[in-house]
C-alpha cells in the first residue's frame, strides 16, 4: 500500500509520543498572540536583581497517523492549517464574536485554534472516514482547558448530494459567518466537489441574508512533467480553472502576520479570501 507522510513532522520536532492504538500524539506549541509586545529577555527590577520577562505559551495536543494513504490524509496534519491557525490568531479580534465553519477539518487543529481566542460557535467537520469524527471528538477534549468557544463536530461529505447533508448540518452552515478550510485541495475530483461545497454554502447565505466569507489554505505542490516542460502546481492551476467564472472574488492574502505556531513557513504556502460577489 501506498502511503504519504506530512512534511512537518520531519521538519520540526513536536515531541510525538505513541498513543497505544497506533497513532501519534503530539504537542503542537504556540504563543499567545496578546504576548506580541513581549519577548524572552532578562532585565534587572529595582532591587537589582534579575527578571526573566517569559513570553506566555501553550500547546495543542493532538492525536494524528504518522503516515496514511492518500484517502486518509485528513488524519495527519499538514501545513496550510497551521498557517490558518496562525492567521485566526493574528486577526482574533475580527474572529472574535463570529460562528465559524470549518471544511474538511482533519485532526482538528484550525478549529480548535478558532475556539482558543474565540467566545463564539465552531463548527468542526469532515467526512467519516478511518473513524475521523471520534478523533476530532478526542483531540477537542483533550485540549478543553484552553478552549473559551465551543466546538461542535459534525459530518460534511463533500461528496454527498445536497439533498443527503442532514438538518442540524444544514442549520450550522446557515449560521455561520466564516468558512474555513485547509489543504483539502490535493485531487482533481475532491477539488471539483470542494467547489460545488462553497458554491452551495455561498447560495444558503444569499438565501438567508447572512453572506458568508471563506478562507482557504494550501501548499502550491510542484511537479515537473514533460507535457509542459516546466514545474507546475497541478491541483493549484485545477482550482483556478474550477473557479475562474464563478461569480467569486478571490483575493490572496499577504503572507506578514505573526507566526505563533512552531513549523516552517515556507514561500509555497498560499491564504485566500474567497466571497460571493
Amino acid at each position: 500500500m501506498y502511503t504519504v507522510r506530512s512534511e512537518i513532522y520531519s521538519e520540526t520536532n513536536y515531541q510525538p509520543v505513541d498513543s497505544g492504538g497506533g497513532n501519534l500524539v503530539s504537542q503542537f506549541r504556540f504563543r499567545y498572540p496578546d504576548e506580541d509586545s513581549k519577548s524572552d529577555v532578562t532585565v534587572v527590577d529595582k532591587d537589582g536583581d534579575l527578571d526573566v520577562q517569559r513570553v506566555r505559551r501553550g500547546i495543542i495536543q493532538l492525536e494524528h497517523s504518522g503516515a496514511t494513504e492518500i484517502k486518509l490524509v485528513g488524519l495527519q496534519v499538514w501545513r496550510g492549517a497551521l498557517l490558518l491557525a496562525d492567521y485566526l490568531f493574528a486577526k482574533r479580534q475580527d474572529f472574535n464574536s463570529k460562528t465559524i465553519m470549518e471544511l474538511g477539518a482533519g485532526v482538528g487543529l484550525t478549529s480548535i485554534t478558532a475556539a482558543i481566542h474565540g467566545h463564539g460557535q465552531v463548527y468542526c467537520t469532515d467526512v467519516n472516514l478511518g473513524k475521523i469524527l471520534e478523533l476530532i471528538q478526542s483531540n477537542v477534549l483533550r485540549n478543553a482547558k484552553l478552549l473559551r468557544g465551543q466546538v461542535s463536530v459534525l459530518e460534511y461529505d463533500f461528496m454527498a448530494p445536497q439533498s443527503q447533508l442532514s438538518e442540524q448540518l444544514i442549520a450550522a452552515i446557515d449560521a455561520s459567518d466564516v468558512i474555513m478550510a485547509a489543504d483539502v485541495v490535493y485531487d482533481d475530483s475532491l477539488t471539483d466537489a470542494f467547489v460545488r461545497v462553497i458554491e452551495h454554502i455561498f447560495e444558503r447565505g444569499q438565501k438567508s441574508g447572512k453572506p458568508k466569507t471563506v478562507y482557504m489554505a494550501m501548499e502550491k505542490r510542484y511537479v515537473f512533467t514533460l507535457e509542459d516542460c516546466d514545474s507546475v502546481a497541478p491541483m493549484y492551476e485545477h482550482f483556478l480553472r474550477q473557479t475562474v467564472r464563478k461569480p467569486w472574488i478571490i483575493e490572496n492574502i499577504p503572507l506578514d502576520f505573526a507566526q505563533y505556531f512552531e513549523y516552517e513557513r515556507c514561500p509555497q504556502l498560499i491564504l485566500m479570501r474567497i466571497s460571493s460577489r
